[in-house]
Parts: C-alpha cells; sequence; structure tokens
C-alpha cells in the first residue's frame, strides 16, 4: 500500500525536526520510504507562531493505516510532541493525509483523506512534486484530481527552500 504522509513543525528546529522524520519513516518496520517532497516554508493557517517547514513524504507499507498512525504518532513523541489545544504550535506533525485510494472514516482516531488537505497549500504543493513523479494521475478520494484542487491553494503564500 502507498501512503503519502504530511510533515510539518514549527518550535525549535523545525527544518531538523522534518528532515529527521523522514530519515525515522525510512528506519520503520514494514515501511519503505520511496521519496520525501522538497522542503516549503508557510505561514500558520488558525494559528499563531512562526512560520511552518513542511513536507510530504510516499512509503510503501505492510502496515494497516492505524498501525501506521501509531508509529507516526511514536515519531511525533520522540520529537516531544505536545497536544495543548487544537492548532498549537508544534515541535513535529505528522498526518495520513491518504492511503491507498482507500477512505477510513473512524473520526476522531482517523480519518483518510485527511480533512481539509485539499484546500492547505502546505499538503497539495508538495504533495504535486512527489504525485509528480510517482503518481502523475493522483486523485484524493471524495476531492478528485489533484492537478484540479491545486488552484483552489493558489493564493496561500508558500516558498520552497533550497
Amino acid at each position: 500500500m502507498i501512503a503519502w504522509i504530511g510533515i510539518g513543525a514549527n518550535l525549535g528546529d523545525a527544518r531538523a525536526a522534518v528532515l529527521d522524520a523522514v530519515e525515522r519513516l525510512g528506519r520503520l518496520p514494514g515501511v519503505r520510504l520511496l521519496r520525501a517532497s522538497s522542503l516549503y516554508r508557510t505561514a500558520p493557517i488558525d494559528a499563531s507562531g512562526d512560520d511552518y517547514i513542511n513536507a510530504v513524504a510516499a512509503v510503501e507499507t505492510t502496515l494497516d493505516a492505524h498501525a501506521l498512525l501509531a508509529q507516526l504518532h511514536a515519531i511525533e513523541q520522540a520529537h516531544g510532541r505536545e497536544r495543548p489545544y487544537r492548532n498549537a504550535p508544534r515541535t513535529l506533525d505528522l498526518d495520513l493525509l491518504l492511503f491507498g485510494g482507500e477512505r477510513i472514516d473512524d473520526a476522531p482516531t482517523l480519518v483518510v483523506p485527511h480533512p481539509r488537505m485539499h484546500e492547505r497549500a502546505f499538503v497539495l504543493v508538495p504533495l504535486a512534486e512527489l504525485a509528480h513523479e510517482l503518481a502523475p494521475e493522483l486523485t484524493i478520494p471524495g476531492r478528485g484530481g489533484l492537478a484540479a484542487l491545486l488552484p483552489g491553494v493558489a493564493g496561500q503564500a508558500i516558498q520552497r527552500l533550497p
């Protein structure tokens, strides 16, 4: 199964946290890192704090979605992730964006496709970068093709980092 994982951080050394998360994804049992996007800088949405460093990773996994999510949460915890309130600044945030073409609604624990991902440049832009190479016809179940969704986030500021 191919899974797409959103990665973001805006506390501490956010760049290092995102890069470490990508490395840790590649070491998870039952997971093979296919590729990670470039890093992107974005302003927080519906929150305060420093700018975020974001990326998306594509992995191939033999884990089910819940087991993969548990592993993502373990990586967050290794980075001191706290959840004091909704949209709080984060040392590291890992979101299971897509899990193959599945639609999963086990709210509040797991919802795939990730809610509002189709409205966020910090998800769609790095996802499109990876999809261009790995899955050119990538669609978001219930939302449509990635290419058709990108114009809807064109007004959101996002900067690709060197």
